[in-house]
């Protein structure tokens, strides 16, 4: 019997705080950006997105956005696709950072 894939994968979203737009590497990954609109990191991993914040912010693995500028996480975003498997979550973060930036968001993905 084929074994189930474990869902127990997640992605997530973090709101940045304003600042970030100074970082010029910041600002050419977003040249649609429209002004007003939130700032955002877009990630995936195996653990809880709450505990995977406080990683970040402790400086454990940490994307140095996240690190320098995360403000809070943003589950209105992203709680609808969780839990999934490995490779879902993979594509899904890809996805929803596409999504984010369309909608003119300033996205930073890993």
């Amino acid at each position: 019997m084929p074994r189930k894939p474990r869902l127990h994968y997640h992605v997530y979203v973090v709101e940045l705080a304003d600042a970030v737009w100074n970082n010029a590497r910041f600002r050419r990954c977003n040249p649609d950006y429209r002004v007003g609109m939130p700032f955002v990191y877009v990630g995936m991993t195996g653990l809880d997105p709450d505990v995977r914040f406080d990683k970040h912010k402790a400086g454990i693995r940490a994307n140095n956005f996240v690190r320098d500028h995360g403000v809070k996480l943003r589950p209105d975003l992203y709680e609808v696709y969780n839990p999934m498997p490995y490779q879902a979550a993979c594509e899904m973060e890809v996805e929803l950072g596409i999504a984010l930036r369309e909608r003119g968001y300033g996205v930073w993905q890993a």
